[in-house]
């Protein structure tokens, strides 16, 4: 009786740590991608994220336990078009034999400035495209578990269709005169392209440093001149000088919009499609009257 029992049991408990070692080893570069992967690649993938969520991928700095998570993937997903400028020094230290996958292979780069704009997942249309890269790269990594991504793909695919259509339709719902704000983000033009709302900088003020009282009277004349219904200004600490905007323009002061990071679990952006439909919120709400 007591061998029945425990031979069971034990057999089990061998199972699972077998189990867990036989999931494909994904590493993603940053919180978007390891949405994507999450989402396609279920409990089939043992996934590690390099840059966490609200932190810059921009100007991360790999760490020696990096090159060491890199070494061990058997897959790596990067989004390409520069977003990730440190990446060949830690393929280079870490002699990855994984394979790389560009998640934004298929997508035409818009400009920023004289380089491409990384930021192509602000387009849901350019999310879908992210999203069957890393199907087909987990299948063709993972050939046992290809029915299991595919349906998982065509699942987060859908939801996707709907996020666009949703999009769609609550910016379809403003003027499009209303359509323009103030932000200091530069990493919103694929969004404007795809939904029709224009992104000004604000004239002469730096996004690194908060603007001083002469910067907010500059954007005060830019935001008559140019009738904008709406400015985001997140690197502003003083509520007098964003008052003031307020007050002298009657522009709205619109909240925290996510650009390249996700939040945590507990924030408003912890998935990819948190992160749209708190921008188009924001966005709606700060434009519509």
């Amino acid at each position: 009786m007591r061998a029945r029992f425990w031979l069971p049991l034990a057999l089990a408990l061998m199972a699972s740590p077998l189990h867990a070692a036989e999931r494909l080893n994904v590493v993603a570069s940053f919180s978007i991608l390891g949405d994507f992967v999450r989402q396609v690649g279920g409990d089939s993938v043992s996934l590690t994220t390099l840059v966490g969520s609200d932190s810059d991928v921009h100007v991360y700095a790999p760490t020696p336990a990096d090159a060491k998570t890199v070494a061990d993937a058997r897959l790596l997903v990067v989004n390409g078009l520069g977003l990730e400028g440190w990446l060949p020094r830690l393929l280079q230290s870490s002699a990855s034999k994984a394979r790389t996958v560009v998640a934004t292979t298929g997508i035409a780069p818009l400009k920023l400035g004289s380089d491409a704009d990384p930021h192509a997942w602000q387009s849901v249309a350019n999310a879908r495209v992210y999203v069957a890269n890393i199907r087909d790269a987990l299948v063709a990594a993972d050939p046992a578990d290809a029915e299991s991504f595919h349906s998982r793909a065509t699942r987060y695919l859908a939801e996707l269709d709907a996020l666009d259509a949703e999009a769609r339709a609550a910016i379809g719902k403003i003027p499009p005169e209303r359509r323009k704000v103030i932000s200091t983000h530069d990493a919103f033009g694929y969004f404007a392209a795809a939904y029709g709302i224009v992104f000004i900088a604000p004239l002469g003020v730096s996004t690194e440093t908060e603007p001083s009282a002469w910067d907010i009277a500059k954007i005060i004349a830019q935001v008559r001149a140019e009738k904008i219904p709406a400015v985001f200004l997140e690197n502003i600490s003083d509520d007098r000088l964003v008052g003031r905007i307020a007050a002298e323009t009657g522009a709205r002061i619109g909240g925290t919009l996510f650009s390249d990071a996700l939040t945590g679990e507990k924030g408003d952006a912890p998935t990819y499609i948190a992160m749209v439909r708190h921008n188009i919120k924001a966005l709606t709400s700060a434009l519509d009257r």
